[in-house]
């Protein structure tokens, strides 16, 4: 018994060859724009990287300032003013501390974050520090909570609203993620909010726009919470991923020129053929 194969109809395989060729080109021209677009992204994180780290290399060098008023609030909301040693003096409200959840070089716990009224009469929220879970009570702690007039020397930090990347901070349930300095303020009843007919991201003037982290007291017993932890020395692997995805974007290229140099040979091919059939 003997079988047929089905035939081609070679129309059929002409007509495919075009569409199949197409969505072959458009899918490779995706590629490369997007390896392009990742490289031109790193390339932007690797200058936000390196202006980052020489501004924290120059704050530390630099003499400790007062901690601004509400006189300079309007200038201490760019990035410039981040890093920047400062001290203050006041009484904290421990009664009013906030715990926002943290991963440090001594594990997962959490950051207190504790207000402090300054002797001018205006807030300033301090992160005290870093606490493992089991120390989140006070009462677990190995040292009180501090009380009178205290200095503070620390690092100018700048809010972080909202939260991070898929935890959105949950004031409600006392549920937080990041160190949002309005919404901490609010939570805790120390007049933040937003001033009459001012953006919504303003706060009221007896709240600091920013916090200040805390620097370890090389005099003062160890305990809980830890200061000190801050991370101020950050990789800088940008231009490596840039080239990557570079390198990436100029292998597509090839790739590309050179399916292009097949199917132009192809077709020269098959219009030769084509013509070599009519002719006989």
């Amino acid at each position: 018994m003997t079988t047929t194969s089905p035939v081609t109809d070679p129309r059929e395989d002409t007509r495919r060859r075009p569409l199949a060729w197409a969505a072959l080109l458009l899918t490779g021209l995706f590629a490369f724009a997007t390896f392009v677009a990742l490289g031109m992204w790193q390339l932007d994180r690797l200058a936000w990287k390196t202006d980052l780290i020489g501004r924290i290399a120059e704050h530390q060098k630099a003499a400790p300032i007062a901690a601004p008023g509400p006189a300079d609030w309007e200038v201490q909301a760019d990035a410039d003013a981040e890093y920047r040693r400062v001290t203050l003096r006041g009484r904290f409200a421990n009664d009013r501390e906030t715990l926002v959840q943290a991963s440090t070089a001594l594990g997962t716990g959490y950051w207190v974050l504790t207000p402090l009224q300054t002797e001018q009469g205006y807030w300033v929220i301090v992160n005290r520090g870093f606490v493992p879970a089991d120390k989140r009570d006070p009462a677990q702690r190995d040292q009180p909570a501090p009380e009178g007039v205290q200095t503070v020397s620390g690092l100018l930090r700048l809010s972080e609203p909202k939260g991070r990347l898929l935890q959105d901070n949950a004031p409600t349930e006392n549920r937080w993620y990041s160190r949002d300095v309005e919404a901490i303020a609010q939570a805790r009843g120390l007049g933040g909010g937003t001033q009459p007919g001012a953006g919504a991201s303003s706060i009221a003037p007896s709240i600091a726009p920013y916090f200040v982290d805390a620097t370890a007291d090389n005099d003062a017993p160890l305990g809980w919470p830890r200061a000190g932890l801050t991370v101020l020395h950050f990789n800088n692997s940008h231009l490596g991923y840039a080239l990557t995805w570079f390198v990436l974007a100029a292998m597509t290229a090839v790739a590309l020129a050179y399916a292009v140099a097949i199917e132009h040979r192809a077709q020269r091919r098959r219009a030769a053929a084509s013509l070599a059939t009519e002719r006989s």
